[in-house]
């Protein structure tokens, strides 16, 4: 499946932002796209189809996109979809809410068209398996399954953290690129960093581009 064949929901109460939503999609190219306008509408409608992504709004009325997102995780027909929050709250103390209840990436309010889609197409890239089992001293992470162990021991990583630990494994020694909003990404490794210890040393940073996974450390 292509990535204009992927689903997305967009759950937004601005009408006008929804409706500009809606249409940027539409343009790029995406054949199906759904609206709703309220937190607790948007849920039952991913309940009834699951989409590959989730455009989603922080404050919803229903229900807001923090219980969202935590509510999406805990549903396993669910698992699956990706979700990007849409908020004007910029603080860091958000930012690492939206990503613990879930959230695959964050973007700020107002942003740019161009950058809103490729943050869409980049989060839709993560849905397609990257790998059944990579091993990499002592770390296996699986796509399919949505599991990563250390030493044989599960790791508890959001689905965030996750997606991030298979693009850098599945593609070590190649430079992950840092988007140009780096907050995400940094909190993401800055987190993973911690829940892999010592195993964490393979990540390298590379000043002032991204993220890399070397076989130098442990």
């Amino acid at each position: 499946m292509s990535l204009p064949d992927r689903s997305i929901l967009v759950v937004e109460d601005d009408p006008t932002i929804r409706t500009l939503l809606g249409m940027a999609l539409d343009g790029a190219g995406y054949k199906d796209v759904r609206l709703a306008s309220r937190g607790d509408e948007g849920f039952s409608e991913a309940m009834r189809r699951a989409p590959d992504l989730i455009l989603l709004d922080v404050m919803l009325p229903g229900l807001d996109g923090f219980a969202f997102a935590e509510r999406v995780r805990q549903t396993p027909s669910l698992m699956a979809s990706r979700i990007i929050m849409l908020t004007a709250r910029t603080d860091a103390a958000d930012i690492v809410r939206g990503l613990e209840c879930g959230a695959d990436d964050y973007v700020t309010k107002p942003f740019e068209r161009a950058v809103l889609l490729a943050r869409v197409k980049a989060v839709l890239r993560r849905t397609l398996p990257v790998t059944e089992g990579v091993l990499f001293d002592g770390l296996q992470v699986d796509e399919v399954s949505r599991e990563a162990k250390l030493f044989g021991k599960k790791l508890d990583l959001t689905s965030g953290e996750f997606s991030l630990l298979v693009r850098l494994v599945a593609h070590r020694g190649r430079i992950l690129m840092r988007p140009a909003d780096e907050r995400t990404m940094d909190v993401q490794v800055a987190t993973l960093r911690r829940k892999l210890g010592d195993w964490a040393r393979h990540i390298e940073t590379v000043r002032g581009v991204g993220y890399r996974v070397t076989e130098i450390g442990v």
